[in-house]
């Protein structure tokens, strides 16, 4: 992709590989991320080892909120377990860099289907001066809660009929990351994600022995993915050799901090997402 000119119109390989770069996106977005993003290798499934991509930083960061915390509590009192949203990302070129301004739902609205399949892409992108926009979602959240330091203001934009906050905006530099299951990923964010007893976790543990637990689960690969059926991912993934999945129910309250503002994040083949636990 280095060097590829990109434009609302390009061929069908060059969309899926903008696709992958919206997934990514949703990680490093996700509850208040800086811009900056490093990734390290993980074992592939067949005991090689993973493309690994460095993004260069931004000049200037841009970290703002999921949601504003007061409309967040309006509109979610019992929590966001299994609260839908979708995200807008815009890729943008900035002198030799390519930009990636990603904008999201949550605090508007849970992205009604019809006014998300209403959305046509390059009307997005054309609308915000973008080389290209891909639609990533829908989405669900697996946490109950989340608490982070948020920035309260955040600019706005309407796609279609839906409302939507800029999560970030991420600089990549000159070259692209390669999207890779399972792919540990280091991400710059101040966040606690919650889950409360009695409720199910879904978990991957690495050949480290690292755990991550899921924080949402996507029907972006799989359209009749639903949080029921998560229990079952065991059977559907494809771990990397000594990776595992367990799904159970909790007895006490977990909370999954970052570690010194670094959460190290994963996602599986379907583009669910998962953040490990205890750094």
């Amino acid at each position: 992709m280095n060097g590829q000119k990109i434009s609302a119109t390009s061929p069908t390989s060059t969309v899926r590989r903008l696709a992958a770069i919206a997934a990514l996106s949703l990680v490093v977005v996700a509850c208040g991320s800086s811009a900056k993003t490093t990734e390290s290798s993980a074992p592939a499934t067949d005991g090689t080892t993973a493309t690994t991509d460095t993004a260069a930083p931004a000049s200037t960061p841009d970290t703002t909120p999921v949601t504003e915390v007061s409309k967040a509590d309006a509109l979610y009192p019992n929590g966001i377990r299994d609260v839908r949203y979708c995200e807008i990302a815009v890729l943008k070129k900035v002198a030799a860099d390519f930009v990636l301004d990603v904008w999201n739902t949550m605090g508007f609205s849970e992205c009604p289907q019809a006014d998300w399949d209403a959305i046509k892409a390059p009307e997005a992108a054309a609308a915000q001066g973008g080389l290209a926009a891909i639609k990533n979602g829908p989405r669900f959240w697996t946490i109950d809660r989340v608490t982070t330091d948020l920035v309260k203001t955040a600019d706005t934009t309407t796609f279609g009929v839906l409302e939507m906050f800029k999560g970030t905006s991420i600089n990549f530099g000159p070259a692209m990351p390669a999207q890779t299951p399972y792919l540990i990923r280091e991400i710059p964010r101040d966040t606690v994600f919650s889950f409360e007893a009695g409720s199910r976790v879904y978990e991957v543990t690495d050949d480290a022995g690292h755990t991550y637990a899921m924080q949402s689960y996507a029907q972006i690969i799989d359209p009749t993915q639903t949080i029921d059926k998560l229990e079952n991912l065991g059977s559907v993934l494809k771990l990397p050799v000594g990776w595992t999945f367990e799904s159970k129910v909790l007895d006490a309250p977990l909370d999954v901090p970052t570690t010194n503002g670094i959460a190290y994040v994963i996602q599986d083949e379907l583009q669910n997402t998962y953040q490990r636990i205890g750094g």
